[in-house]
């Protein structure tokens, strides 16, 4: 996989995850990663690891937490990722996963509770890249991401069951 095909197969995982999210939350691209990839003696090896992310903007109250992680994991499960990692009862829920084609999926909660998904790709071949409009610190795209959450939805910023 090079790196326009990793680019544009972590954003397929991040639109399928957003729209698995129901109620819908309001989200923002976050920043597009890339850090080339070098061998033990720092030597390059022509790879570069890709990451592409979303920022949730809707405010997930500590309540409704367990239940996104849960929708999500439940979602990359029937999409067929595996060797999952998850932390949840805490402040800052985590869960992690491997895709069939190799893509790591990360859904984590921050220090402001704000929550993040992030798709990448180890050591893809390099190659030019193109990323979607409204990309961070690319052309048509702010220059920072928005990161804290502001919106507020019945369901998932209240405290209701």
């Amino acid at each position: 996989m090079d790196m326009q095909q990793a680019g544009q197969r972590a954003e397929e995982i991040l639109d399928d995850t957003m729209e698995a999210i129901q109620p819908p939350v309001k989200w923002v691209r976050g920043v597009a990663m890339e850090s080339p990839c070098s061998t033990d003696l720092n030597e390059p090896t022509g790879t570069t690891s890709v990451v592409r992310s979303r920022n949730i903007l809707t405010v997930v109250s500590e309540r409704r937490r367990e239940e996104l992680l849960k929708t999500v994991q439940g979602h990359w499960e029937k999409r067929g990722a595996g060797d999952f990692v998850i932390r949840s009862g805490e402040k800052r829920p985590q869960i992690r996963a491997t895709t069939a084609d190799g893509l790591t999926v990360t859904l984590y909660v921050g220090n402001a509770g704000n929550v993040y998904i992030r798709v990448g790709f180890g050591c893809a071949q390099d190659s030019a890249v193109t990323y979607p409009e409204g990309t961070p610190g690319h052309p048509g795209g702010p220059e920072e991401p928005e990161r804290i959450p502001h919106e507020h939805s019945p369901y998932w910023s209240g405290t209701g069951s």
